[in-house]
């Protein structure tokens, strides 16, 4: 029997929650289904919960808080033993967030002006990040395989890699916001490369946890010496245990050489401080938060076997790509005949459905939505029922 209810309807309203306090701003209206920003509508683990309830009655001094080494075992023994990822505690260290994380990396290993590659379509804090500390985004575009998926294009990243000579590249695996988990012998072929033009691979692994319908996350920095002397490996129980607010996010940099100034660099200017509810969550999600994952994933992948199941069935006008990871749906809606800016108006004002423009991701996100189905299957179920009614709408205003 399945103790934890993911069809539990929570209502999130004036919890100072970005998922429903910001419909208005972004979207502007507030009476939309919010299936965006990735983050899920489930409570979270009761072991997590329990701890942090303890903590905060048991004790009531919040006082500054070190990293402690259950913290760091519980990252070690969780990555040892799902990926095969062997970590050693100096190889680490602890950052307020993956944004963060790269704007930091940025900051000490490239210069003003430097160029890093981005494989669109790809989440587009990413270029945020990267525009905004004044680097150049320059892009290795992900190439459509003919089946509504996506491979890398390993022969323009050499030419990249020739010509913009790059410093840095962003590698997201799995892949947000399709869902890709990428082969050993992918991530291999990039490794090689950055290793022979000297271009450092910022992994972002965030959606490591989620994988879905048997797949493997395969850590980059485990794939190849190359891939272990170039990678900053960028892992969090954000959303694995479904705790994005509470910002913890850990680094591991195999190489001594790249990481020993880097790593005294953030301790130097206090960047890798901790806050006790960071700390406490993720090794009690790491020791004892597995069954709810399991349980939480075999959800996610039910609502995405409905979601594609709808589609098919009721609106063919959109294909949704079935992720192999994370708890998000790549929606190609370009047979509905609508322009890119009509798409992203249909959706708010005729489904009342508030999803990512696919645009964000970059250009070959044209006509594309993000939708979040880390929702109960209610919401999933109303929100497709809109979604159909308003195509059919628009079918018959043709």
């Amino acid at each position: 029997m399945n103790p934890y209810n993911f069809d539990a309807i929570i209502d999130r309203q004036g919890t100072h929650c970005k998922k429903t306090d910001q419909l208005t701003s972004l979207f502007g209206r507030d009476d939309l289904l919010p299936l965006w920003i990735a983050d899920m509508d489930f409570a979270v683990s009761p072991e997590i919960s329990a701890a942090l309830v303890s903590r905060f009655g048991d004790h009531p001094i919040y006082g500054y808080t070190l990293p402690y080494d259950e913290y760091w075992q519980s990252i070690i023994d969780w990555q040892r033993r799902r990926n095969g990822f062997e970590i050693k505690r100096e190889e680490m260290t602890f950052m307020p967030g993956g944004m963060p994380a790269l704007g930091m990396i940025l900051n000490f290993y490239t210069q003003p002006g430097d160029r890093v590659v981005l494989q669109e379509p790809v989440y587009y804090d990413f270029k945020d990040v990267i525009e905004g500390n004044r680097r150049l985004a320059v892009r290795n575009n992900l190439v459509p395989t003919g089946d509504h998926f996506y491979r890398m294009d390993l022969d323009d990243l050499e030419r990249v890699f020739i010509e913009q000579k790059p410093r840095l590249m962003v590698v997201c695996n799995p892949q947000n916001p399709i869902g890709i988990v990428w082969s050993k012998e992918e991530l291999q072929q990039v490794a090689a490369l950055a290793r022979r033009y000297n271009v450092i691979l910022f992994s972002d692994e965030v959606f490591g946890d989620i994988t879905l319908f048997g797949h493997k996350h395969i850590p980059l920095a485990t794939v190849s010496d190359d891939a272990a002397a170039m990678t900053i490996t960028c892992g969090s129980p954000g959303k694995t245990f479904n705790i994005p607010g509470l910002k913890s996010t850990w680094l591991v940099i195999k190489n001594p050489e790249l990481r020993r100034e880097f790593y005294r660099w953030v301790e130097v200017n206090e960047l890798c401080n901790a806050n006790i509810t960071a700390l406490l969550a993720t090794e009690v999600g790491y020791r004892y938060g597995e069954p709810w994952l399991e349980a939480c994933k075999k959800y996610i992948e039910q609502n995405v076997l409905y979601v594609s199941q709808y589609c098919k069935e009721h609106i063919p006008g959109i294909y949704a790509i079935k992720p192999q990871a994370s708890f998000l749906m790549w929606l190609d809606c370009r047979r509905l005949g609508l322009d890119h800016s009509q798409l992203v108006k249909f959706f708010a004002n005729d489904a009342h459905l508030a999803l990512n423009d696919g645009e964000i991701y970059g250009v070959p996100g044209y006509c594309h939505m993000r939708l979040n189905v880390g929702t109960p299957r209610q919401r999933l179920e109303q929100a497709m029922h809109q979604l159909e009614a308003a195509v059919n709408s628009l079918k018959r205003n043709a």
